[in-house]
């Protein structure tokens, strides 16, 4: 009956565990919605120079794509990343940005430091 017993107890353990690291490896990944905001932000960028460079950089074309690509990139600012897959996805995207030269606006800073409260 111990030895019973004690089998009991290492199968919920062992049980535990991988339940234990499914759950964690969740946690590590990115949800769905980061992932398709810095898409979005990714194909309005490509759009945006793309317009600067069909049209040249006055016309409403141009102004729209970059509008478009500011509100893209301000998503992902203020998108509060909850998982930790989130948060290492959202602040690598947000670096690379930030190498261009791009994350330079002070509502990049404040939709940021906003989605950490």
């Amino acid at each position: 009956m111990l030895f019973h017993s004690g089998s009991a107890v290492v199968a919920s353990t062992v049980a535990a565990n991988a339940l234990g690291k499914e759950r964690l490896s969740r946690e590590w990944q990115p949800s769905n919605d980061l992932p398709a905001l810095i898409e979005a932000h990714k194909t309005a960028y490509a759009a945006f120079g793309k317009a600067v460079h069909e049209r040249g950089s006055r016309s409403r074309h141009h102004i729209k794509a970059a509008r478009e690509e500011e509100r893209a990139l301000l998503a992902i600012c203020a998108y509060r990343a909850v998982r930790e897959g989130d948060r290492l996805a959202k602040a690598r995207y947000l670096l690379e940005i930030e190498a261009r030269g791009e994350l330079d606006l002070a509502e990049h800073m404040q939709a940021v430091l906003r989605s950490t409260m």
